[in-house]
């Protein structure tokens, strides 16, 4: 039995220096504001302004998208969108492929995406241009990032079997 498992993070040095960027402008604003002699700022407002900033912008890294591909079919899970696996069962699938994608042009950008982009499908990724491409039996499409190209493309070939008995 064959196993593929990835685990992925928002990590991107772009992303990184976009949050910052974005971030401090606000933050020396805040801070010019707060420190003028006559301000209206309370100490509570300043403190919760800066809190809730950073509260929106530091969960971005805690999440997460698993895949795993098995005898069962294929998992994932966008933690924190997800609460546990989706599979999505070899009877299920009719076609499975690795292809490349362009992320913006097609789901635009990274993330879960698939509310503007129907034809499409879903999409689920964090970084690259390479994603496991799923077509269901129903019509359905889902498309899961990976950074494992080969591996991924290697355990598909394993069970390609299960989707040509039903599709």
């Amino acid at each position: 039995m064959r196993v593929f498992e990835e685990e992925q993070r928002f990590r991107q040095t772009w992303l990184i220096i976009l949050l910052a960027v974005s971030i401090m402008i606000p933050i020396v604003l805040i801070i010019k504001e707060y420190t003028k002699e006559n301000t209206n700022m309370s100490a509570m407002e300043f403190t919760l302004t800066l809190l809730l900033m950073f509260g929106a912008t530091i969960p971005i890294f805690f999440f997460k998208l698993k895949t795993r591909i098995d005898e069962k079919g294929i998992h994932y899970r966008f933690i924190p969108f997800h609460g546990k696996f989706r599979t999505q069962h070899w009877s299920e699938i009719k076609s499975v492929s690795v292809r490349k994608y362009d992320a913006i042009s097609e789901y635009g950008g990274w993330g879960l995406k698939g509310g503007f982009r129907r034809k499409k499908g879903r999409a689920f990724n964090v970084s690259g241009n390479i994603g496991i491409q799923l077509e269901l039996l129903t019509g359905k499409k889902i498309l899961i990032g990976t950074q494992k190209e080969y591996d991924a493309k290697k355990v598909l070939e394993t069970y390609q079997n299960k989707i040509e008995d039903h599709g």
